[in-house]
């Protein structure tokens, strides 16, 4: 009997250990955040909201997205006083603080915290030593704003691909292209062609696709826009034709932008406007990142596009976009899968 207390005496005092180590480990304890991507709440006076400041940081996360075809606003907006930032409403998957006060501040700038009161929660601080100067900094950072919180949801979606993707897509972009790739897992079917493929969720109420083609590098002149169009309209008009034989899809040059951006440390080239099936009505958003893929002198093109009519579109055009950043080319293979997208200009805390 002595021998058995023994034990249970130090079970229990496992079972005591283990009880305080659950409660020292935030990561056990805190709750998932709450609220859907791309949703911010902004903690911030009621008054303060409603002046010139408030209305400024207002405008910002107001902002629409660029290439779509109609207007959509960044981000759901909504807000609270402070004083009602409760153990309710704090585990908000994306918060921003606004803090003025001319006694404890000396400048304006942005800090941030993740996982503060939730898993998966980021929290951006902006904080000011007066009202017009917190205006001013966030209309000049309106960028980095957006920026940060696009990137914050893109990661999260990234981090859920690795858990959870097309097995399909994976293996025709290792087969076909000698890459890694993570798109949703819903996109099932598809169509392959040339140094080409094309898979579709094949849905009729909303329709996400990525596409993937290659062909070979030819210097800088490779990367403007007048070539990286031409070569987008060749591979689809071959490769992705409408119900009728002349009808195929083009690209809405007027309504595309291309810029240079960084990938894995890396130039690449994003693309992103509209596309239009040529003589029929069809249409919507797409964005595509082309990438030198140096092992093998080419260009190898990522593309998500939408075919939503009467839908939002936001949602599904920047879920096909944090796809794009999972490409992994051939030199990159043995690196991890997809690294973290740069956030933004803020400095993050580490005393929490």
């Amino acid at each position: 009997m002595k021998h058995l207390g023994t034990i249970w005496s130090s079970i229990c005092l496992l079972v005591v250990q283990a009880l305080c180590l659950l409660s020292c480990d935030s990561e056990f304890v805190k709750p998932a955040a709450s609220g859907r991507p791309y949703e911010v709440m902004v903690v911030v006076d009621d008054s303060l909201w409603q002046r010139p400041s408030g209305r400024a940081l207002f405008n910002v996360l107001d902002t629409d997205i660029p290439g779509l075809p109609q207007p959509e606003r960044s981000f759901r907006i909504s807000q609270v006083d402070p004083d009602n930032f409760d153990k309710i409403l704090n585990i908000f998957r994306n918060v921003i603080r606004v803090k003025i006060n001319k006694k404890e501040f000396t400048r304006t700038r942005m800090k941030f915290v993740r996982d503060l009161f939730s898993r998966q929660q980021v929290i951006l601080t902006i904080q000011s030593p007066s009202e017009e100067d917190f205006a001013t900094y966030v209309e000049k950072h309106s960028k980095d704003i957006i920026h940060f919180f696009v990137r914050t949801e893109m990661n999260r979606l990234i981090r859920e691909l690795h858990k959870e993707h097309s097995v399909l897509v994976a293996d025709m972009a290792r087969d076909m292209f000698d890459c890694r790739l993570l798109v949703p897992k819903e996109i099932q079917s598809y169509k392959k062609g040339t140094d080409f493929f094309w898979t579709s969720s094949n849905s009729a109420s909303a329709m996400v696709n990525i596409c993937m083609y290659a062909y070979p590098y030819e210097g800088p002149q490779t990367f403007n826009k007048e070539y990286v169009l031409a070569k987008r309209d060749s591979f689809m008009k071959a490769n992705i034709p409408g119900s009728k034989p002349h009808m195929y899809m083009t690209t809405d040059t007027l309504c595309t932008t291309v810029v240079p951006i960084t990938v894995k440390d890396a130039f690449a080239l994003e693309t992103r406007g509209l596309w239009q099936m040529k003589n029929d009505g069809m249409g919507g958003p797409f964005v595509s990142h082309s990438r030198v893929d140096t092992v093998n002198n080419r260009v190898v093109v990522v593309e998500g596009f939408v075919f939503a009519p009467e839908k939002m579109k936001r949602g599904l055009i920047r879920r096909l976009e944090g796809s794009l950043y999972t490409l992994n080319l051939p030199e990159e293979k043995e690196t991890e899968l997809s690294t973290n997208i740069p956030e933004a200009a803020a400095e993050e805390e580490t005393d929490q």
